[in-house]
């Protein structure tokens, strides 16, 4: 773990001094060396912090607050350089071009020498370069500021044959990825649960991680959770950080007693939490079955996800809702079970809480390990929706991947 981390400096360092030859060749001014001074002063106190944090373990069960923001520092210094380093790449290979014909020419006396020069960097090139840099910066200032808590709904209509008539029309309001240890502003938080609340659903549900690792992050927040409300229940199921696994405790007792407290604020703001179990909902004398199963996920995360016990008491021809955290478990375990589980709710990819969202483009790097991140995900028959998350953790910001407040119509046909 600490050889990545200075791994992952020594590429910082080296993407830092490439973009300075940039720096250097588009302000060459009487005042340029306190820009160049500015450079050098912000990254080395950011880079010898983390490293400071990385080698001494503070990262090791998730940043502290503080450390977070630190990190939105390190990627408002590192992000514009990535983007600016493929322009300067591209003048540079070309530059090896001219040099290598030159020596060629050189060895051929084919010229004369003293009349041969070597491209130096274009000023034109470099302060274009920085203007790229310019829309990640921003970028990053306004996904700290406002993006974390720029809620967005996502409104999705999906038709199924064999949906029960009384279902027709049936809409669920999903939230998923709280993160409430995240959360720094109350005011927006309550403007999110208002807005959750005006989808006037018939149902609400959660699909985990209601919290970074302690239980205890939910003490200033439940008055706000219990406000949600649904006219046939709020349920909701585990992510992977709700079991305190991230944390160094003094003991398993200590642990369990977080799992326990943690358990109990899911009742205390009227979540029925379904624990590889299952509950009918019903609707003038018909019903859906829902599903909850615990955290299951791939790349070392915690499969104590049953679905097989989750679902053993659901008949094949009932319709089927299951709310599953981790998206893989999907494609892995729901997809090829032998019952037909017609529609799966999950989260726990934030979306990168990075991306771009357009119309006609929808692009994040978490879809390089995600097949399924973001939206609805239609295969043999079985959907998936991926809520992008409600909360942030890590880098306390979004920048093109917004909070998301799903509402799932149901549709007959």
């Amino acid at each position: 773990m600490i050889f990545r981390f200075l791994i992952f400096i020594a590429i910082w360092l080296v993407i830092d001094l490439y973009v300075f030859q940039a720096v250097k060749t588009a302000f060459t001014g009487p005042k340029s060396q306190y820009i160049y001074l500015a450079y050098w002063l912000i990254d080395g106190l950011m880079i010898l912090t983390l490293i400071y944090l990385g080698v001494s373990g503070k990262f090791a069960s998730g940043p502290p607050k503080g450390g977070s923001y630190l990190m939105a520092l390190a990627i408002l210094s590192l992000a514009p350089k990535i983007v600016a380093s493929p322009f300067l790449l591209i003048e540079d290979i070309f530059r090896l071009l001219h040099g290598g014909y030159l020596g060629i020419q050189k060895i051929r006396n084919t010229v004369d020498s003293e009349s041969l020069t070597f491209w130096s960097r274009r000023k034109f090139v470099s302060q274009l370069a920085l203007g790229a840099a310019a829309i990640p910066f921003v970028g990053t200032i306004y996904g700290v500021i406002k993006g974390k808590y720029d809620y967005r709904v996502h409104k999705v209509k999906i038709a199924f044959k064999d949906l029960p008539d009384a279902f027709h029309g049936f809409k669920i309001t999903q939230l998923s990825d709280i993160h409430s240890g995240s959360f720094d502003d109350p005011i927006a938080v309550q403007r999110g649960i208002d807005l959750a609340n005006a989808q006037n659903s018939d149902m609400i549900v959660f699909t985990g991680d209601l919290v970074n690792n302690l239980a205890t992050e939910m003490d200033n927040w439940i008055g706000h959770f219990s406000e949600l409300t649904a006219p046939l229940g709020k349920f909701s199921i585990l992510g992977n950080h709700d079991y305190g696994d991230y944390v160094q405790w003094p003991n398993e007792e200590a642990k369990q007693r977080n799992f326990d407290a943690l358990k109990n604020v899911h009742q205390q703001i009227g979540f029925r939490l379904l624990l590889n179990e299952s509950v009918f909902i019903e609707k003038d004398g018909e019903k859906i079955a829902l599903i909850g199963v615990e955290n299951w996920g791939k790349r070392g995360f915690v499969k104590h996800g049953d679905l097989d016990k989750a679902i053993a008491n659901i008949d094949d021809k009932e319709f089927k809702i299951l709310l599953s955290h981790d998206p893989s478990h999907w494609e892995e375990k729901t997809v090829p079970h032998q019952k037909h589980i017609h529609l799966t709710m999950a989260g726990h990819t934030h979306g990168m809480q990075f991306g771009i969202e357009i119309p006609g483009i929808k692009w994040s790097p978490v879809k390089y390990i995600y097949k399924q991140w973001a939206g609805l995900y239609e295969k043999a028959g079985k959907h998936i929706y991926v809520n992008r998350g409600f909360g942030f953790i890590g880098f306390p910001g979004r920048v093109g991947i917004l909070p998301e407040i799903t509402v799932i119509e149901l549709i007959k046909g």
